[in-house]
């Protein structure tokens, strides 16, 4: 595998494609240029997906990740690029990108893109209580 940025994204298969499970990722070094400035701007993504048959591999993801360094970009699109570019590569039953900006010109831009395959529906949430941060309320 190359060591170079791309935009290729490459996949396995799902090892669970019998249940819905989630894939949460923070990637908190995305940098790309303000087509306007030529500044860098710099964010974290957030990528949280369901996947359906295949999952995205992690060295690809930084490799497409990184493509990014020299573009112009305004925040909405390349959010929404993404998502497009991964939805593409995986067809995932969910998949939702978070692009948290940091500030410029006293700015802070958060970019949320959702995609949902059709006729999916989402389980509903079970919320378990957390033990370890509990106290003993036993005498």
């Amino acid at each position: 595998m190359t060591t170079q940025p791309t935009k290729t994204l490459e996949t396995f298969p799902n090892p669970a494609p019998h249940r819905d499970f989630r894939i949460h990722m923070e990637i908190p070094e995305f940098t790309c240029l303000c087509p306007k400035t030529g500044q860098p701007d710099f964010a974290t993504l957030i990528v949280d997906y369901i996947p359906e048959k295949t999952c995205v591999e992690l060295k690809s993801l930084k490799l497409y990740v990184w493509s990014f360094r020299d573009e112009g970009c305004f925040h909405e699109a390349v959010t929404n690029r993404i998502l497009d570019d991964l939805v593409k590569a995986i067809k995932p039953r969910f998949m939702r990108v978070t692009a948290k900006f940091f500030v410029r010109g006293g700015i802070f831009t958060n970019v949320v893109a959702e995609h949902r395959k059709k006729g999916w529906k989402p389980e509903p949430a079970v919320e378990l209580a957390d033990f370890a941060t509990q106290s003993n309320t036993r005498g």
